[in-house]
């Protein structure tokens, strides 16, 4: 049916199935043939059900255009193919109908167009709410949003010109009407350690390059701005440009974007002033003296000093030496400690990437106090995090990432696969269970506190140990992890790190994450107030600053997914050459494997594509009958029954539980909405009839005025009869029999008065009197 109607509807040309519920056989051999025969044919929507398959087609396509909007919007699922569009309008709709947050995760490899899609789905809502000078100032923000934080936490990497380093959950909140009246961003693992290295082939963020390529002359004298491969922080990968990305223009985009969300001219200055400073900063080198670290040249340090506003002794003290709380009988001192040129390297580097961190915040901090307002009613929350990677050697960074991707799949797991079950059993609904692999066996290896501790809760201990830098923490990490988890299935480990066996690979991990922390990080005062009070920027005596752990992020954004009603878009990698129509078969299938779409098909081909509970499912299909409409009023079950049977929907169509209705195929619940919409289409002519009517005797009424003022004492004789309705039956025919006998039976008499009647002489004739008809 489905396929038929975008046939007749549409006249395009069929590619695979839309639904891969609809598949033949269902095999991971059969998912990756029909994924690339959409993908070679331009259809890089595919849907599970309501779950949403993008594959990225690194290029541009002509689907998004207001076109498609107009196409979707208040559109069922089946009526058009798939398309992100179609989960963005369900999402809004279901928020105004069911009065519930939605949230949308959206997960895949990094590359696989994460971002793409979530800007998207930002841009279709923004579309389709509602207007006004308010709602608009929030929909350039949320908008304008992008570029900026693309800017300072996207990069180059060796598998996506844009990917993002930095996870962000952008909440758009609604008034009760669906307009868009304000938003907030969650930022989190942003990934610090870019800023002093990256990988070979490379860059760094965005900003760097922008400000390198865009900054005027004025802006290149006051800050030292040079060719990219004077920078010790950019010149290590040797990639400074990227195909396709103008760094010149996106820098304007930049600070239009800063312009936007409400960053002063001032507060600009004070920010590319910090980015350059952090450039500078790397360009500080040590040398050995005496065993203990001293700056190699004080003209490379004076500039970073003054850029970042840090007294320069103050700045060259703190670099290469730090105190240290000594307690020995019973006394306290704080003792002064030097360090060596790999300390003092380390140090700078640290300083680096907490200032770039804080600045972040900071910009963060803007967007939202741009876009807050003072209560909450609905929200539409859209995840994009940077996606599930695996290296030859993974950083802690990357390992905190892997760790909360691995938490979404637990949450697809938990709401797709277990949940969707478990609740057949609860509501007594004939069910033949599914296996699947549930991989909260992971998440507890790494978060579990106890019984065994998990490698976050191991990691915790020996940081809480340590010493100064933590020389000698690597083997005892190590030695820990393989005592307390070694014999654990999904754990290995060796000599030099240890590996995870997450759903999407083994991620090996190098033991050395928490050691980017020393005490002059944890004394730096927020950069908050170091842009709004530049004076008194970076006065290293020290506010402690600690923040949230890795762990806790994770579970923090769990929490507040699982308060929101969810929606999935698993995006998939087709090649890892970025180009057009290049599908690696391989590549494609271990995408599937491990995302579970076998299981998520069988599951939805199995089960049920809808279910609700009585109260709500009679209160959203009670207009379908009178008995029903306004309310049921008696038990909502037997409700349920009667309207499923005054519509005639077969009986294998769907099964009662205990507390909810279950739906099988789509289709069934596609008849159901339809009815609704033309039993409301009918009302809703029924009362534009009646307005209409009513509109157009006022307008009668008014043009009636209108006509008799126009003549109102300009009429020579019987002036005062232009003001007098028109009646017609001036004698009264109804209520006179005796008159009524002059009138023919079948003739009807449109105007009845008394007349005076002449003779041919002109003269009246006495006491005679006639009708004119």
């Amino acid at each position: 049916i489905k396929e038929r109607y975008h046939w007749q509807t549409h006249n395009v040309k069929q590619s695979g199935v839309d639904d891969m519920v609809l598949l033949a056989k269902i095999s991971e051999d059969a998912i990756v043939e029909n994924l690339k025969k959409r993908f070679m044919d331009d259809y890089i929507f595919t849907y599970i059900g309501p779950v949403l398959i993008s594959v990225n087609p690194f290029k541009q396509l002509p689907y998004f255009t207001d076109r498609e909007i107009d196409l979707y919007q208040g559109a069922a699922q089946y009526e058009n193919p798939p398309h992100i569009y179609a989960l963005a309008d369900n999402m809004y709709r279901n928020m105004l109908i069911d009065g519930e947050n939605q949230c949308v995760i959206i997960s895949g490899e990094s590359g696989a167009g994460k971002t793409v899609a979530a800007k998207y789905i930002m841009g279709y809502v923004s579309k389709v709410s509602g207007g006004g000078p308010k709602v608009q100032h929030v929909k350039d923000i949320i908008l304008k949003s992008n570029p900026l934080l693309e800017a300072f936490g996207n990069a180059k990497t060796v598998r996506n010109n844009n990917s993002s380093r930095f996870g962000k959950y952008f909440e758009i909140q609604f008034s009760r009407g669906g307009e868009p009246d304000g938003g907030k961003i969650s930022n989190f693992l942003l990934e610090k350690s870019r800023v002093v290295n990256q990988n070979p082939g490379e860059r760094s963020f965005h900003i760097y390059y922008q400000l390198l390529e865009g900054a005027s002359p004025e802006q290149q004298e006051n800050l030292g701005i040079t060719s990219p491969d004077y920078y010790y922080y950019l010149n290590q990968s040797a990639a400074y440009k990227v195909d396709d990305m103008n760094d010149r223009q996106e820098f304007q985009e930049t600070l239009a974007a800063m312009d936007v969300v409400g960053v002063s001219g001032e507060e600009q200055t004070l920010v590319l002033q910090l980015v350059a400073g952090i450039l500078h900063l790397g360009n500080i080198s040590f040398r050995e003296s005496g065993n203990y670290a001293v700056v190699e040249s004080e003209d490379f340090l004076a500039f970073p000093a003054y850029l970042l506003g840090i007294d320069q002794d103050r700045l060259r003290e703190k670099l290469t030496s730090r105190k240290m709380d000594s307690k020995w009988g019973g006394r306290s001192e704080v003792i002064d400690v030097t360090l060596n040129v790999e300390q003092a390297s380390f140090t700078r580097d640290a300083l680096a990437k907490a200032l770039y961190a804080r600045l972040f915040d900071y910009l963060v901090d803007a967007v939202n106090k741009a876009m807050q307002k003072d209560h909450e009613e609905y929200n539409i929350g859209v995840l994009d995090i940077y996606g599930f990677e695996i290296f030859q050697k993974n950083g802690f960074e990357q390992f905190c990432i892997n760790f909360v991707n691995e938490k979404l799949q637990q949450i697809f797991i938990e709401l797709t696969l277990k949940a969707e079950q478990e609740e057949y059993v609860q509501e007594g609904i004939r069910w033949s269970p599914i296996d699947y692999f549930n991989n909260k066996v992971v998440c507890d290896l790494i978060e579990n506190k106890v019984n065994p501790p998990g490698v976050m809760s191991i990691l915790d201990d020996v940081c809480a140990t340590m010493h100064a830098k933590g020389e000698g923490a690597d083997q005892t990490l190590l030695q820990k992890l393989q005592m307390v988890i070694g014999t654990h299935p999904h754990f290995n480990s060796w000599n030099k790190g240890f590996v995870v066996h997450h759903y999407a690979g083994k991620d090996p991990s190098a033991p050395r994450p928490c050691y980017e922390m020393p005490a002059l990080l944890r004394a730096l005062p927020p950069i908050q107030a170091a842009i709004r009070a530049p004076r008194e920027r970076f006065n290293i005596e020290f506010c402690l600053f600690l923040p949230p752990t890795p762990k806790k992020q994770a579970n923090n954004l769990v929490d507040t997914l699982m308060k929101c009603t969810p929606h999935y878009i698993r995006c998939i990698k087709p090649n890892e050459t970025k180009r057009p129509r290049d599908w690696e078969e391989s590549r494609v299938k271990h995408q599937v494997e491990y995302l579970g779409l076998r299981e998520n098909i069988r599951v939805r081909r199995a089960g049920y594509a809808y279910r609700r509970v009585f109260q709500k499912f009679l209160h959203r299909y009670a207009i379908l009958t009178p008995e029903t409409w306004p309310a049921w009023r008696g038990d909502e079950r037997r409700g349920v029954v009667h309207l499923l049977n005054s519509v005639n929907m077969d009986p294998d169509q769907y099964q009662l539980g205990r507390s909810k209705v279950f739906i099988k195929a789509p289709e069934s619940l596609f008849l159901l909405e339809e009815m609704r919409e033309r039993r409301y289409d009918g009302y809703a002519r029924v009362i534009q009839k009646a307005w209409r009517k009513h509109v157009a005797v006022r307008k009668y009424i008014r043009m009636r005025e209108e006509a008799s003022n126009i003549l109102l004492n300009k009429k020579e004789r019987r002036r005062n009869s232009i003001n007098r309705n028109f009646m017609g039956d001036y004698v009264g025919l109804e209520s006179r029999p005796e008159l009524r006998c002059f009138v023919g039976r079948r003739e009807r008499v449109d105007f009845a008065d008394t007349v005076v009647k002449y003779d041919r002489r002109f003269k009246v004739s006495p006491g005679r009197a006639g009708l004119s008809p």
